[in-house]
Protein backbone atom coordinates (compact mmCIF):
# COMPACT_ATOMS: atom_id res chain seq x y z
CA UNK A 1 0.00 0.00 0.00
CA UNK A 2 2.48 2.59 0.95
CA UNK A 3 3.78 2.45 -2.92
CA UNK A 4 0.06 3.25 -3.83
CA UNK A 5 -0.02 6.14 -1.56
CA UNK A 6 3.57 7.40 -2.91
CA UNK A 7 2.40 6.91 -6.75
CA UNK A 8 -0.50 8.90 -5.33
CA UNK A 9 1.77 11.68 -3.82
CA UNK A 10 3.54 11.84 -6.92
CA UNK A 11 0.49 12.06 -9.18
CA UNK A 12 -1.27 14.41 -6.83
CA UNK A 13 1.63 16.35 -6.94
CA UNK A 14 1.76 16.39 -10.16
CA UNK A 15 -1.51 17.58 -11.01
CA UNK A 16 -0.80 20.83 -8.76
CA UNK A 17 2.16 22.03 -10.14
CA UNK A 18 0.18 21.54 -13.64
CA UNK A 19 -2.07 24.20 -12.29
CA UNK A 20 0.44 26.11 -11.18
CA UNK A 21 1.61 26.17 -14.66
CA UNK A 22 -1.45 27.33 -16.31
CA UNK A 23 -2.64 29.79 -13.77
CA UNK A 24 0.68 32.22 -14.80
CA UNK A 25 0.08 34.52 -12.29
CA UNK A 26 1.50 34.91 -8.99
CA UNK A 27 0.34 32.94 -6.73
CA UNK A 28 2.48 33.84 -3.30
CA UNK A 29 0.97 32.11 -0.78
CA UNK A 30 0.62 28.79 -2.85
CA UNK A 31 3.85 29.12 -3.41
CA UNK A 32 4.76 29.14 0.03
CA UNK A 33 2.84 25.89 0.29
CA UNK A 34 3.61 24.21 -1.85
CA UNK A 35 7.50 25.02 -1.64
CA UNK A 36 6.92 23.60 1.98
CA UNK A 37 5.94 20.38 0.46
CA UNK A 38 8.94 19.83 -1.78
CA UNK A 39 11.09 21.29 0.87
CA UNK A 40 9.76 19.04 3.34
CA UNK A 41 10.03 15.83 1.19
CA UNK A 42 13.80 16.89 0.06
CA UNK A 43 14.69 17.02 4.02
CA UNK A 44 13.30 13.82 4.58
CA UNK A 45 15.03 12.09 1.71
CA UNK A 46 17.66 13.61 3.46
CA UNK A 47 17.71 12.09 7.05
CA UNK A 48 16.70 8.79 5.95
CA UNK A 49 19.99 8.84 3.48
CA UNK A 50 22.13 10.62 7.25
CA UNK A 51 23.03 13.57 4.82
CA UNK A 52 22.70 17.22 6.25
CA UNK A 53 20.99 19.77 4.24
CA UNK A 54 21.04 23.33 4.33
CA UNK A 55 17.37 23.77 2.71
CA UNK A 56 14.86 25.59 5.25
CA UNK A 57 11.41 23.60 4.83
CA UNK A 58 10.47 27.15 4.55
CA UNK A 59 12.24 27.80 2.01
CA UNK A 60 10.65 29.78 -0.99
CA UNK A 61 11.08 28.13 -4.58
CA UNK A 62 10.01 29.12 -7.95
CA UNK A 63 7.24 27.96 -10.03
CA UNK A 64 9.88 27.11 -12.65
CA UNK A 65 11.77 24.60 -10.41
CA UNK A 66 9.03 22.85 -9.05
CA UNK A 67 9.16 19.89 -11.53
CA UNK A 68 12.77 19.61 -10.97
CA UNK A 69 12.75 18.86 -7.75
CA UNK A 70 9.45 17.30 -7.22
CA UNK A 71 10.93 14.14 -10.16
CA UNK A 72 13.89 14.17 -7.57
CA UNK A 73 11.91 13.55 -4.45
CA UNK A 74 9.71 10.97 -6.04
CA UNK A 75 12.66 9.34 -8.01
CA UNK A 76 14.80 8.96 -4.29
CA UNK A 77 11.26 7.65 -2.57
CA UNK A 78 10.73 4.92 -5.76
CA UNK A 79 14.10 3.98 -4.87
CA UNK A 80 13.77 3.59 -1.83
CA UNK A 81 10.53 1.86 -2.14
CA UNK A 82 11.95 -0.94 -4.54
CA UNK A 83 16.06 -1.30 -2.51
CA UNK A 84 15.04 -0.51 1.05
CA UNK A 85 14.31 -2.35 4.00
CA UNK A 86 11.64 -0.32 4.82
CA UNK A 87 11.19 -1.32 8.66
CA UNK A 88 14.74 -0.67 8.95
CA UNK A 89 14.96 2.73 11.85
CA UNK A 90 16.54 5.92 10.74
CA UNK A 91 18.12 8.32 13.38
CA UNK A 92 17.80 11.88 12.61
CA UNK A 93 18.07 15.31 14.11
CA UNK A 94 14.91 17.94 13.27
CA UNK A 95 14.95 21.35 12.83
CA UNK A 96 15.19 22.17 16.21
CA UNK A 97 18.31 19.43 16.95
CA UNK A 98 16.13 17.17 18.81
CA UNK A 99 17.06 13.84 17.73
CA UNK A 100 14.43 11.24 16.62
CA UNK A 101 14.69 7.44 15.31
CA UNK A 102 11.90 6.26 13.04
CA UNK A 103 11.42 3.31 10.58
CA UNK A 104 11.85 3.96 6.85
CA UNK A 105 7.91 3.09 6.13
CA UNK A 106 6.76 5.42 8.91
CA UNK A 107 9.03 8.17 7.68
CA UNK A 108 7.31 7.36 3.95
CA UNK A 109 3.98 7.58 5.11
CA UNK A 110 4.60 10.37 7.13
CA UNK A 111 5.67 12.24 3.47
CA UNK A 112 2.32 10.97 2.19
CA UNK A 113 0.41 12.53 4.71
CA UNK A 114 1.90 16.08 5.10
CA UNK A 115 1.97 16.32 1.10
CA UNK A 116 -1.83 15.43 1.15
CA UNK A 117 -2.04 18.17 4.62
CA UNK A 118 -0.71 21.12 2.46
CA UNK A 119 -1.93 20.06 -1.19
CA UNK A 120 -5.19 20.85 0.43
CA UNK A 121 -4.21 24.55 1.59
CA UNK A 122 -2.63 24.61 -1.95
CA UNK A 123 -5.93 24.33 -3.21
CA UNK A 124 -7.69 26.78 -1.30
CA UNK A 125 -5.25 29.20 -2.47
CA UNK A 126 -6.20 28.45 -5.55
CA UNK A 127 -10.09 28.98 -5.33
CA UNK A 128 -8.92 32.27 -3.43
CA UNK A 129 -7.69 33.42 -6.69
CA UNK A 130 -10.20 31.97 -9.07
CA UNK A 131 -8.19 29.06 -9.97
CA UNK A 132 -10.12 25.76 -10.21
CA UNK A 133 -7.69 23.42 -8.62
CA UNK A 134 -6.81 19.70 -9.53
CA UNK A 135 -8.87 17.09 -8.30
CA UNK A 136 -6.47 15.00 -6.25
CA UNK A 137 -8.55 13.17 -4.16
CA UNK A 138 -7.30 9.37 -3.54
CA UNK A 139 -10.60 7.72 -4.36
CA UNK A 140 -11.45 9.50 -7.57
CA UNK A 141 -8.23 9.22 -9.17
CA UNK A 142 -8.04 5.32 -8.47
CA UNK A 143 -11.21 5.34 -9.86
CA UNK A 144 -10.18 7.25 -12.91
CA UNK A 145 -7.57 4.62 -13.24
CA UNK A 146 -4.60 6.90 -12.83
CA UNK A 147 -3.54 5.36 -9.62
Amino acid sequence: MLKELMKYTDLADKKMIGTFKKAGVPLPEAERLFSHILNSQYIWACRIRGEKTNVDRFDLLDVSEFDDIQQRNMGYFYQLLENADLSAAVSYSNSQGEAFTDAIEDILFHVVNHSTYHRAQVATQFRVHGIKPPVTDYIHLKRQGEL
